[in-house]
Formats: structure tokens, sequence, C-alpha cells
């Protein structure tokens, strides 16, 4: 091995080539051996850099002469004699004389050999003091950093095997140093796309580019119940010849960055829901419509299945005060899941009455007006959410592990409750959960309750205009008649539309279509008052314009309203009719063969105007001609021309023989909107 020497990474390096760098390249350590006499036997190259003597300058002298001070020489013997003797190690720090006359002080370690012929030298291993301080000052700094820095530090080799792990690494990752020793990177690292870090860290020991904070989310074996995150860097090792060691990792752990930015962002996403909810819930007043709102809006955010169940008696408005215990009759009216599951099957559908005892918690929500919360739902809990056994077992077998129940409220009164379980969502809830769910049943409350009153009021009108309005007319001579009343199906009230058929003498027959503007309770008894009026007039036997003019006077005193109207008299002996309008819309005469048409009336200003005369019109209404009384909602709507309205009402009677119960649903069913404003009268007479 003269001409080749053996490298310390198991390769071979000839004599050109630079040996691999190490500590002791990095200390420039010399070595010097002296024979007994203390003259220089063995002279090494690193000997010439630190003394400044070449090998020919320094073999065969006196060392002591050569090297040390005279004032330092008796020293430098006395010790040179006791390694000898003795054969001890010396060590420490001495000035010596460089080559430049310079003196410089050296780190020395002095020790005597022995070869295979008994003869005996003196080898000195000297490095330049100073420079040997730097180095043990960085060694120590180095440690002392690894070991009491808070972020974790890690060495490992090309294998991404670890060969260093500093306390801080084990706080952060649960794992004893000892237990990383020669370990693989993947089975300590705690997060799952280990395969993306090892590869990237390969990507670091090719090409010696860092790879610098890298977030990771994971749990470890000291909490692992929690999510941590970590900030990774990895960085290429190399010694000073440039030869690669491995790679050092540094892990800083910023959970509670993490957590934080979690929690502004769970904040933001609440705040959204919110928004979205004031938008979603309460778009009408039905109280069914605003609970399937409110629990569309709580999934998936808040929770996997919600259901909304209101108190039987808060619908019914015979609830008088919030009881203590017992039984509560509660009626569904919402029942959503993220995705099919047997939970639902657990609750009522939709419409349907449930009773629950007075020891179930949606039970105890509603009689105490607070929030229910079971965080870790066990066997005994689901007794006393679900109705019974039964639907306890479905809740079990669907996964629902953590409850929730908040109370409707609204001014002051408890309504029903909203009922949240989870089953996919891993987290249970929390307060955090329980304010929200509390918002979103407050604002949902207030819209649910406006709704019942005002389907409670609407509902009272419209039992007042239905009861004003006629019964099924008895046979009238000549006529066959149907008619329908339709209340608005978008505004707040019923309005004041009306229809009446009245036998006169002779068998003539009175028809009246009529609306008063307004709506609402007053609305329907002015109708009532008008149809009353118009009965006592027709029973005169006056011409259609003398009644008119008579319920203008009439109309003058009922509060300023104003009253569009139609009235005609039926002769079935001379087969005409008789028509007055007080600005309502035109009738349609539809008669077999021909085209519908409009009636041309003079159109007259609406009753309480005041003062206005109405001319009466004479048209023939023979055998089998159908004539369309009725009003204005039937026709208007808010986004369509009347006149192209009117040409499909038009359009709907171009078969006059049609049945007139046919007739009627036909017109309904192709006028109307769900979304229409305004309520309808509607009186079809055909001529026999």
């Amino acid at each position: 091995m003269t001409a080749e020497s053996f490298r310390a990474d198991g390769g071979w390096s000839g004599p050109g080539e630079p040996r691999p760098a190490s500590l002791l390249d990095v200390l420039s350590v010399a070595a010097v051996v002296l024979d007994t006499s203390g003259h220089i036997v063995f002279w090494s190259p690193q000997a010439e850099d630190l003394f400044g003597y070449s090998a020919q300058e320094a073999l065969g002298e006196f060392a002591g002469r050569l090297l040390v001070h005279p004032e330092h020489l008796q020293t430098v013997l006395g010790l040179f004699a006791e390694v000898m003797e003795s054969g001890r190690s010396w060590a420490g720090a001495f000035p010596i004389r460089h080559k430049d006359g310079s003196t410089r002080l050296m780190e020395f370690r002095n020790m005597r050999l022995l070869d295979h012929a008994g003869d005996v030298y003196a080898l000195g291993i000297a490095a330049d003091h100073e420079r040997l301080h730097r180095v043990e000052t960085d060694v120590a700094l180095c440690e002392r950093l690894i070991h009491q820095s808070p972020i974790g530090l890690a060495l490992l080799g090309p294998d991404l095997r670890y060969l260093l792990v500093n306390p801080a690494l084990e706080r952060i990752d649960g794992i004893p140093a000892a237990e990383h020793i020669g370990r693989h990177l993947r089975d300590t690292l705690p997060f799952p796309d280990v395969d993306t870090v090892e590869s990237a860290l390969h990507q670091v020991l090719a090409t010696g580019a860092p790879l610098l904070d890298q977030y990771a989310v994971g749990r470890t074996p000291a909490d692992p119940d929690n999510d941590h995150a970590w900030s990774l860097s990895f960085y290429r090792l190399e010694d000073p010849g440039g030869r690669v060691l491995g790679a050092a990792a540094s892990v800083v752990d910023v959970t509670e960055r993490h957590r934080a930015a979690a929690e502004a962002d769970r904040a933001r996403r609440r705040l959204a829901l919110i928004a979205d909810a004031s938008a979603r819930v309460g778009t009408t007043l039905e109280v069914e419509q605003t609970a399937r709102e409110l629990a569309e809006a709580a999934i998936p955010e808040l929770a996997d299945v919600v259901a909304v169940d209101v108190l039987d008696s808060a619908l019914a408005f015979r609830r008088t005060g919030r009881p203590e215990s017992g039984p509560e009759l509660f009626r569904a009216l919402a029942l959503k899941a993220t995705q099919p599951t047997v939970a639902l099957r657990a609750a009522e559908a939709p419409g349907d009455l449930a009773a629950y005892d007075g020891d179930r918690l949606v039970t105890l929500c509603v009689h105490t007006g607070r929030p229910v919360l079971v965080r870790h739902v066990a066997e005994h809990d689901l007794r006393r959410i679900a109705r019974d056994p039964e639907a306890g077992s479905l809740l079990a077998h669907a996964g629902v592990h953590s409850y929730l129940a908040v109370p409707l409220i609204a001014r002051g009164e408890v309504l029903g409750a909203l009922d949240l379980k989870r089953t996919c969502n891993p987290l249970p809830f929390d307060q955090d959960d329980v304010v929200l769910a509390c918002e979103l049943a407050g604002r949902a409350a207030v819209a649910m309750d406006n709704a019942r009153w005002y389907q409670s009021v609407r509902n009272t009108a419209l039992t007042l205009q239905r009861s004003l309005l006629p019964d099924h007319p008895p046979y009238h001579p000549g006529l066959e008649i149907a008619y329908r009343y339709q209340p608005a199906q978008a505004t707040s009230e019923v309005g004041g539309d009306w229809y009446d058929v009245i036998p006169l003498a002779d068998d003539k027959t009175a028809l009246v279509v009529g609306d008063v503007m307004g709506n609402g309770i007053d609305a329907a008894a002015t109708m009532g008052r008008l149809r009353t009026a118009t009965c006592a007039y027709a029973d005169l036997d006056l011409v259609p314009g003398t009644v008119l003019e008579h319920l203008d006077h009439v109309t003058c005193g009922l509060e300023h309203y104003i009253v569009t109207c139609v009235y005609a008299t039926y002769d079935p002996r001379r087969g005409q009719c008789h028509l007055a309008n007080a600005g309502h819309m035109p009738p349609v005469l539809a008669r077999q063969g021909k085209e519908p048409m409009l009636l041309d009336l003079p159109s007259g200003a609406p009753l309480g105007v005041g003062g206005v005369r109405f001319e009466t019109t004479t048209v023939d209404l023979l055998p089998g001609d159908l004539m369309i009384l009725y009003t204005d909602g039937l026709v208007e709507t808010r986004h369509h021309d009347i006149d192209d309205r009117l040409n499909v009402l038009l359009a709907l009677l171009d078969t006059p023989d049609r049945p007139l119960e046919e007739t009627c649903d036909l017109l309904l069913h192709g006028l109307r909107h769900p979304d229409d404003h305004d309520d309808v009268a509607l009186l079809a007479v055909r001529a026999r």
C-alpha cells in the first residue's frame, strides 16, 4: 500500500489524488519523531507547514536548538527526559520558535515509542494552539446549540437513517433519541406524506439545494389525540473536501400558528355560514319552507344529520307557558343529512307528529329553553336522544358520536328545537358550535314566528272571505255556471275579490264579479258589505248601469276604498245579457265557430270615485255561448304586458264547448303562477 491508500469512505485514492479532508486536515496536525538524543528522525509534511522547516532542513537536527528558545531549553529537556524514562505522555501548550524567527504557541502531545528491535523514540504531535482552540470552541458551540436548541435537529446518513437527534426532536415526536439512531426516516415521521418528504430529501442529497420551510401536519406518540404542525427544513452536509456526509434536518413546531390559522379559517367559515343563512333562511312566509332552509344551511358545516321539530301546540297557538316537565308533541318540519344514513329512519318524516317523553333531551331543550350538548355520545345517551329503543339502535348503527339540540326561541316563546348530530365529522360539538347553532336557530325562529302569525292572520282573512262568498248556487234557468276563488300565492294577506250569482224575477239571473283594491280582513269585510248591497239593489230589478251608480254611492262611504266591478243580468227568454262596467277587466265571449273576443264595454270609472254615470250594454247570449267574468289577478303580472296576457286568455278559450269546470281549471293553470301577488275571482257561464 505504498502507491495508494485506503479511503475512509471505502474507495481508493492514488498518489495524484488529494486525500479526503478530515478534522486532522482542518487542524493541520504535525508529527515529529526524535531519537533518544533528541535529534529529529521523522518529519511530516504538516510539520513543515507548522514550523517552517523543510524535511531536509530538519532531519538530523537537534530539536531543542531548532525549535526551542534558549530560555525554555532546560524545561524542554527535562520534560523530554521524563517522557523517555517513565513512558508517561505529556500534553500542553508550549511556545516554539518558527523558522521566520517568530514565536508561536503550539499544542503538543508527546509520548514514547518502541520499535520491534527495542529501540526507543519520542513522538511529538503538534497543532497550532489558536486554531485548535477555535475548533474546540466551534465544536462546543455546536454541541450546546444542538442540545439546547428549541428547534428539533437531526443528522441523517446518505441512506436517510438517523445518526444524531437532539432533545428538542425527542420532545416533538415523542420518541427517545436512542430509538432514533439507526432507524429509517419513514419509521418516525408522524405525517402521512412521508413518501413526498423522502423524495425531496433525496433531491437535496443529489443537488445540494436546501429544502426550506416545508409545512407538515400529523399526530405524534406524545400527543396522539391532537394534530400538530411543523416547519421542516433539510440541508446537505459536506466535509471540507466536499464529500457528502448526509443531511441535516430542522423541525420547528408551529402548532400554535397552525391552530390560530385554523381557528381564523373556522371563524371565517362560520361568519360566511351566518351570512349565507341570513340570505337563505326566511325567504318566504311559510313555516315549513323556513324549517327546510334552516336544515339545509346547517349541513355539512355544522352537522351531518339535522332535524327541525316544532311544538304542535306552538303551531296551533295553544301554548300558554313553558312547562317544567312532561311529554311533548312535536311536528317534524325538516330532516336533512349530508349523505344517505340509517339515522334518517330514526326520525319522523316531515309533516308527521312524534311524542317525546319528558326525559328526552329534545324535550329538556324546549322545557328549559337552553341548548343541550352531549360531546361524546355513549349508549345510555342514545336512549335519551332517540324517541324509542329501535330509533336508538339506528342512531348507534349510523355512528352518531356527538349531539346538540338548541331551542327555537322567538319573542320569548319556545317554538321547537334544532336537532343536530355528527356521524361523518370526527370532531365533537364544542361551545363554538353551540354559539353558532343558537345564532342560526334564533334567526330562523323569528322567521318561523313571523310565518306562523302571517299564516294565522291569512287563514282568518281567507276564512272570512270564503264565508262571504256564495255557496253552490241553486239552479238558474237557461244557464250553466261554474266559479273559482283562488287567494294570492305570494302576498302577505288575502284580497277583496268576489263573485256572485243572484236569482231575479222572471227567471233572470244577475252575474257579478268585483275587486276591492286592497287586502286583508278590511278588504274582505268591505267586499262583504258591497256584496250585500249588490244583492239588495239586484232585487229592485234595476238596469246594470243604475245598480253600479248605487254601489258607487255606497263605496264612497267606505273609507276611501276603490272598487272595480262588472254587473250583468241575463234574460233567458230573450237570450240577452245586459252589462255595465265600473273600471273592470272586460268579459270574454266565446261562441262556437268563432274566435273568442273581449266584450267592448264602456269601461267606466271604478266605484268610489263618486258622481259617475255608468252605461248599460246589451249582448246576445245564445245557447252554447260561453261568457267569462274575472278579476285582474287572472291576467295581470309584474313581468308581462297586459295585452299579451289577454291574448293568452282568449287562446285558452278556443274550445267553448269544453265543460265549465274544466274551463275554470284550465284558465287557472294556464295563467296563474306560484309568485302571483293578487287573488282571483272567476265566473264562467254558458247559455243553455
